[in-house]
């Protein structure tokens, strides 16, 4: 048998392993408001952009409602009950990856035309919101939590909240099997730069209320994104 080395996580992905946990064991309850970040980290003895990065993280997820002025809530369960399952399967089919994309595709292409065609003025600044953080990000982690943030506020912005479930759950694989990829491509500076455009035009679309080229803008996107993860691994 060959075993690989152990990694230690990442601080962000520890302090959502442990809000996530204390969710599931019933010690944070949908409405309960969390500490303040100064707080948590001084319990936690990590730093304030370290909590800051696991909240936004699980805000992305849909798990967390982050209100300015008002503080972190708990806007849902863990969503740990599906997730696990799934990365079970993760873990043992061939090529999840591109299983993991052609999903992707289906959904989120969908989720755009829905997008399009049910806007309002609070989902259209929420997911304005989403692309103005990720364009002011300090790092490559936070450009990445504040993308996932984007694609999640589309899916809420669609209405359907048997779909916003859905997404929830696999915006959370999403962000476990590629986060260190989508990183990588964020770290490449033309690269970042079109992923931005890329985003920039899917907003566009979804506020023109123009379903097919908000459809077809996700799409473009998506094969990008494959296509560069693609790449990375044959180089």
């Amino acid at each position: 048998m060959s075993f690989k080395p152990i990694r230690t996580k990442k601080i962000y992905a520890e302090i959502v392993e442990q809000l996530k946990n204390m969710m599931s064991d019933g010690e944070l309850k949908p409405g309960n408001k969390l500490p303040s970040e100064r707080d948590m980290a001084e319990s936690l003895g990590v730093s304030r952009a370290s909590v800051r990065e696991a909240l936004t993280a699980l805000e992305a997820m849909g798990i967390l409602d982050m209100r300015p002025g008002e503080g972190t809530f708990v806007k849902q369960s863990s969503s740990s009950g599906t997730f696990e399952p799934l990365a079970l399967v993760l873990a043992v089919e061939r090529n999840p990856g591109e299983q993991m994309m052609e999903v992707r595709r289906v959904l989120e292409t969908e989720s755009a035309a829905l997008a399009a065609k049910r806007l309002n003025d609070k989902t259209l600044q929420k997911i304005k919101k989403s692309l103005e953080e990720m364009k002011a990000a300090d790092n490559v982690e936070q450009a990445v939590a504040c993308d996932l943030k984007f694609h999640f506020s589309i899916a809420e912005a669609t209405q359907n909240t048997i779909l916003l479930r859905i997404m929830n759950t696999v915006a959370d694989l999403m962000h476990h099997t590629f986060r260190t990829d989508r990183e990588k491509l964020y770290a490449q500076g033309e690269k970042g730069v079109q992923i931005i455009r890329e985003h920039e035009a899917i907003l566009a679309a979804i506020e023109e209320q123009n379903p097919e080229k908000a459809r077809e803008a996700m799409l473009e996107h998506i094969n990008n994104i494959e296509a560069g993860i693609k790449k990375g691994y044959n180089n």
